[in-house]
């Protein structure tokens, strides 16, 4: 493989001579743009703005760009003479666990290659340090035009590098995750750790672009006068989820399924839904009521079933319509009683403030019976 930059490791007071070596590549078909009108070739031609003529890629130099719109030349020559220790080092400057590593900030990744017989002692020092320590190296290099952060790590018996992006780099996710309250039940964790294990692992050397299959197949198609176009039959884009346990529980069926486990669904008991799981059938809340729930079905026969359960709704209706009878009779009667007291007593009363009445008057009348019978004594003049 062609080295793209040379340099050292610096690694304390041990210098090790390296090249830097892309570890990827890409595979995408790229595209030349054409004159619809004839196929001709469209190309982008660099032109000089003072002039007016083409530039041919050797008088091509760097130039910064003021805010007044002046260039100030940049040459290669400037940028090599600049005073950083990373202009063809890679400077290490500490050893941390792998872990501490932010995806995000990955960037382009490179094998970097001992240069010369004198540098594998050294190279092989570092390489088995990495992988003794179970860490990964934080170092600092300069690469085209710029100064840069990288990983380095052990792949297989090489060093591997990784650009990372500076932490100032990385945005915040402000304004990313939904902006409602979701609470999520422990019931739908289960059912989406059983998906995953039923979706299980895949060999990553297994993954494959199908598009670019597709792409390259059409080619050539056109390419022999024999493509015919076919639409494709793509599933329907899923809308707004309205019921998520049964999603799910849809999904675990249908992995088990392309994994030829066998129509084994979401609530059987056969088979669990992947490596040591089993999908339990979850009671949700039914649209018709909210007090209504809708049980999972029971893999039971048939007609004893069905009849066994006949008697038992007949028992419960004739004992909920005995228990209701019961209530408003008792509650009836409860009513008499009290109405009747209220009469009785009402009727006590009147007739005994009655009787109290008639004894008043009957008392007074002998009164005045007795003092008209009684003489007046006479007074002497």
């Amino acid at each position: 493989m062609r080295s793209i930059w040379n340099g050292a490791i610096s690694f304390g007071l041990v210098s090790i001579p390296i090249k830097l070596v892309n570890a990827t590549e890409s595979h995408s078909i790229s595209f030349r743009q054409i004159h619809v009108s004839d196929g001709g070739r469209v190309r982008y031609r660099k032109v000089c703005e003072l002039d007016g003529e083409e530039v041919p890629s050797a008088e091509i130099g760097k130039g910064y760009e003021e805010a007044d719109g002046s260039i100030v030349p940049i040459t290669d020559e400037d940028l090599a003479q600049l005073p950083l220790a990373t202009a063809k080092t890679i400077e290490i400057m500490s050893f941390v666990p792998a872990e501490e590593i932010d995806p995000l900030q990955m960037d382009a990744a490179y094998y970097l290659a001992a240069n010369g017989a004198t540098a594998a002692k050294p190279y092989t020092l570092l390489r088995e340090a990495l992988k003794r320590s179970r860490k990964v190296a934080i170092a600092k290099y300069a690469l085209r035009g710029r100064e840069r952060l990288g990983m380095l790590r052990v792949v297989d018996d090489v060093i591997a590098m990784h650009g990372l992006l500076w932490p100032d780099e990385i945005r915040a996710p402000e304004g990313v995750a939904p902006d409602v309250s979701v609470s999520v039940r422990d019931a739908e964790l289960d059912l989406a750790d059983a998906l995953m294990a039923t979706l299980g692992e895949v060999e990553m050397a297994s993954l494959h672009d199908d598009y670019r299959d597709a792409v390259e197949a059409m080619i050539v198609a056109k390419s022999e006068g024999a493509f015919e176009p076919t639409e494709a039959v793509l599933e329907p884009a899923g809308g707004q989820v309205i019921d998520l346990m049964a999603a799910l529980e849809k999904s675990v069926r249908a992995a088990k399924a392309s994994r030829g486990e066998g129509g084994g669904g979401a609530g059987s008991g056969e088979g669990g839904a992947g490596a040591g799981a089993e999908v339990t059938p979850i009671r949700r809340k039914s649209g018709a009521g909210a007090g209504t729930r809708a049980a999972a079905p029971k893999a039971v026969g048939g007609k004893k079933s069905t009849a066994a359960s006949a008697r038992k709704t007949a028992a419960a209706a004739t004992k909920k319509k005995t228990t209701t009878g019961r209530s408003a009779s008792a509650k009836s009667t409860s009513g008499t009683a009290k109405s009747t007291a209220k009469s009785t007593a009402k009727s006590t009363a009147k007739s005994t403030a009655k009787t109290a009445a008639t004894a008043k008057k009957a008392g007074a009348g002998a009164g005045a019976a007795k003092k008209a019978a009684t003489p007046r004594k006479r007074t002497s003049a």
